[in-house]
């Protein structure tokens, strides 16, 4: 059930080198741990393009001195159940877990709790975090948006102003969670872009060029003048993920109270988290048992032709997941060529193949 065929690495390997390949480059022990697991959780989960397929990037990153390897968030605005933080540039794989954390505690306390973060870098796979919450019986909700970057345009519009702007929830229903992991737009950054280097379409018309004609080609992306990936629900129903987008963006970058309307840091994140306890509410048990019925309903419902069975978002990830652990994970086969410069300059040599 892995997601790319090939050759399979441990995941445990692919961890510890990845840990490596950042404590060499100047990240602190505590923080690189977690950013290589969640790293390779995002591959594991079969979530290629926002895997270890971005660790060449905070590499770099880390080099130029725009990511900081150590250090603590600031806490700039506090509440009982809310908080503001300063993530100072630092991993934004590690200030997420910080952040679902503390969120925790407060919903443990009040019912609710929520974290905004200005000034993270990227984030990676947003799906990888889910289960830190779900796993404490707890909801969990994690978006967010780039405001250093513009590529997917307003519904009716050719001009970018948003980011992918992805948003995730991870629902308990006491077997498996519920995990969703969508964008506001059709398709990502990180897709387009693996796409147009080697010479391949998208499986749809997931974007326009210029003059506002949809494409399956990524290509319009990257010459002038440039198209933009359209709202999820393209022409015809745009104006859906075009209201998702502004969700997103004022739940980041407005309750963080930085994003687009400043200047740029570059490449980077402003991220919102909620954490509810759902004992706080209905209560456990009656929460898992009407969650248990939606998801009965949905895996009951009669599949349309050429849909093998109904499934819930996130099942295929974490049968992908499992997979994994038990087999190895198969990478991407950009991912080791784009890493291998990195392990020769750090001195980490890549892990065995598994087979």
């Amino acid at each position: 059930m892995n997601a790319i065929a090939g050759p399979r690495y441990d995941v445990d390997a692919l961890i510890a080198w990845a840990d490596s390949l950042l404590v060499r480059a100047g990240v602190r022990a505590d923080i690189a741990a977690d950013v290589a697991r969640v790293l390779v959780d995002g591959d594991a989960m079969g979530h290629t393009t926002h895997g270890l397929a971005q660790l060449p990037g905070y590499l770099a990153e880390l080099e130029r001195g725009t990511m900081l390897g150590s250090g603590e968030p600031s806490v700039i605005s506090k509440r009982a159940a809310v908080e503001t933080w300063d993530g100072r540039r630092l991993p934004g794989p590690w200030l997420v877990l910080r952040a679902i954390d503390r969120a925790v505690a407060m919903a443990r306390e009040c019912g609710s709790g929520s974290v905004a973060i200005r000034r993270s870098h990227h984030i990676a796979c947003l799906a990888a975090f889910l289960t830190r919450a779900t796993d404490q019986g707890m909801m969990v909700l994690v978006l967010s948006s780039d405001p250093s970057a513009a590529s997917v345009a307003p519904a009716g519009g050719v001009s970018p102003v948003f980011t992918p702007d992805p948003l995730a929830a991870g629902i308990p229903t006491g077997g498996d969670p519920i995990l969703l992991d969508v964008s506001a737009s059709y398709t990502t950054n990180g897709l387009t872009g693996r796409l147009h280097q080697a010479g391949e379409r998208l499986p749809h018309p997931w974007v326009q060029d210029a003059n506002g004609v949809p494409t399956d080609d990524p290509a319009v992306l990257f010459r002038e003048p440039r198209g933009t990936l359209l709202p999820l629900g393209g022409i015809d129903a745009g104006h859906k993920g075009y209201a998702l987008a502004l969700l997103v963006e004022a739940l980041t970058g407005g309750l963080a109270g930085f994003g687009r309307a400043d200047p740029s840091e570059g490449w980077g994140a402003t991220v919102f988290v909620q954490v509810l306890d759902p004992a706080a509410f209905g209560g456990t048990a009656a929460f898992e048992r009407q969650m248990r019925w939606i998801a009965d309903a949905c895996h009951g419902a009669t599949p349309r032709p050429g849909v093998e069975r109904v499934r819930l978002p996130g099942e295929r990830g974490l049968a992908v997941a499992r997979d994994a652990r038990a087999n190895g994970v198969a990478l991407h086969p950009t991912i080791m060529p784009a890493l291998a410069p990195w392990a020769t300059r750090l001195g980490a040599p890549a892990p065995a193949r598994r087979s």
